[in-house]
């Protein structure tokens, strides 16, 4: 494998902008399958500013490969439906129409997304499945990433560049979704024909107070205080950890790449009272939130146990094969959740260290969507199940920008179907409709 010849003096650009040639260098090493580590390593960057580098500039490609057409739905292998648009002199398969439209036809269609793209490096750039890939191609252009750096450098040099009517017509659009609780990542993803402005660009507008919402209304802009550290409590028995350490945990899922990896947490309201107990899918980043009247481990137990019910035993061991949490009392009867009422083996538990909640990371931030429209310190009392729920299809229906502005729902549903969303109470809330405020809640 050939490899670019190393730069000197990289130790010297750690702060600056990426340049066209290191762009290019990013997209070589990419199509040689190397890794965000590696290339910062040649680059003398950080992994995680190659990682940002190539996530900001993603192009978005709908195109087939070699004989075939363009076609990402789930079903299009085993289909054999014709004539979806009207036209009766075609007699092709509708799968393998050149002009795409079969999904707009068809009750049936499913949107298949690369289960690759979902981690590093997040584009199709060295993929050997590419000459077969009939779904969408996602793609780092180093001349593409190096135009859009330079519009936005271009734009932030300018000034605001607004006219009163355009500034008008955006802050109407904008304002409403903003005080709905909704980033301005997740609102440009839902109107891109219509915005027609940089989202960086919208930040600034924001900030300079050119619309009649205001920072405050993007909880993720204002900073944080500093934490408060959790006194000491209790902690499962030592004796249930054995075999399921966070050790153990990495060494499983490093003999079984292809698991699917659930995060479980709890979330206290006020002490003593009501308690959430959220189940977290890592890849397609959907999570549910059950409601318990005390943060025992009985109430876990039985929550595993209606899941067990609901979905069938075939889909809950396809969903839950692998569970993550934490050392808190709750989850202190692990073999409960393991077996079935009958004795059947269901899913494998394991433990993060003591004081790591950075080893369940997907879990911690997703909390912060749900402390949005339930903030810390209120009291859980009030709400029952179909509350809870309803906020879970609000989140899980928030389009995400490492998803390729897709939805949790949405990827989920590609992943395992919506007939397991359906048994879990999961509806989609159309992105317009989307709140993410206390008020949400209010009876």
């Amino acid at each position: 494998m050939s490899r670019v010849a190393p730069r000197k003096e990289a130790h010297t650009n750690m702060n600056k902008h990426l340049t066209l040639e290191e762009r290019i260098v990013i997209e070589t090493l990419l199509k040689q399958r190397e890794s965000f580590k590696s290339i910062g390593r040649e680059l003398g960057k950080d992994p995680t500013t190659i990682s940002k580098e190539v996530r900001n500039h993603i192009q978005f490609s709908q195109t087939g490969c070699y004989g075939k057409s363009f076609n990402d739905c789930f079903f299009r292998k085993d289909c054999g439906l014709r004539n979806l648009c009207g036209n009766q002199n075609c007699n092709r398969i509708c799968s393998f129409c050149n002009s795409h439209r079969c999904a707009s036809f068809c009750n049936e269609y499913r949107q298949e997304i690369c289960k690759r793209l979902s981690k590093p490096p997040y584009v199709c750039n060295g993929c050997e499945l590419r000459r077969s890939c009939r779904v969408e191609k996602r793609t780092y252009s180093a001349s593409h990433a190096q135009k859009e750096y330079e519009i936005v450098r271009s734009e932030s040099r300018q000034g605001i560049q607004l006219t009163e009517e355009e500034a008008l017509r955006l802050d109407t659009l904008i304002s409403p979704l903003l005080q709905k609780g909704q980033s301005l990542h997740h609102i440009c993803a839902g109107h891109l024909d219509t915005i027609m402005v940089d989202q960086r660009s919208l930040y600034n507008y924001v900030g300079a107070g050119i619309f009649s919402a205001r920072n405050l209304d993007m909880p993720r802009v204002v900073r944080m205080g500093k934490r408060k550290k959790k006194k000491d409590g209790f902690k499962v028995d030592k004796k249930c950890r054995i075999g399921r350490t966070y050790t153990d945990f990495l060494g499983f899922i490093q003999d079984h790449p292809d698991v699917t990896i659930v995060e479980m947490d709890s979330v206290e309201g006020q002490v003593g009272g009501k308690v959430l107990l959220t189940l977290h899918f890592r890849v397609p980043q959907f999570m549910l939130a059950f409601i318990r009247d005390a943060n025992t481990s009985q109430s876990v137990i039985d929550i595993f146990n209606w899941l067990w019910h609901v979905l069938g035993p075939d889909t809950f061991c396809k969903l839950f094969q692998v569970v993550l949490g934490d050392n808190g009392s709750e989850f202190s009867n692990p073999s409960a959740l393991e077996m079935s009422p009958q004795g059947e083996s269901r899913a494998r538990i394991f433990y993060c260290d003591p004081r790591a909640p950075y080893q369940k990371p997907a879990v911690e931030n997703n909390h912060g969507l749900l402390r949005r429209v339930i903030p810390k310190g209120t009291s859980l009392d009030a709400f029952n199940q179909e509350d809870i729920t309803l906020m879970m299809n609000h989140i899980n229906s928030y389009k995400r920008a490492n998803l390729g502005d897709k939805s949790p729902y949405e990827v989920f549903a590609a992943l395992y179907g919506e007939e397991a969303l359906r048994r879990m109470g999961a509806e989609l809330i159309p992105a317009d409709e989307i709140t993410l405020r206390p008020y949400l809640l209010q009876k």
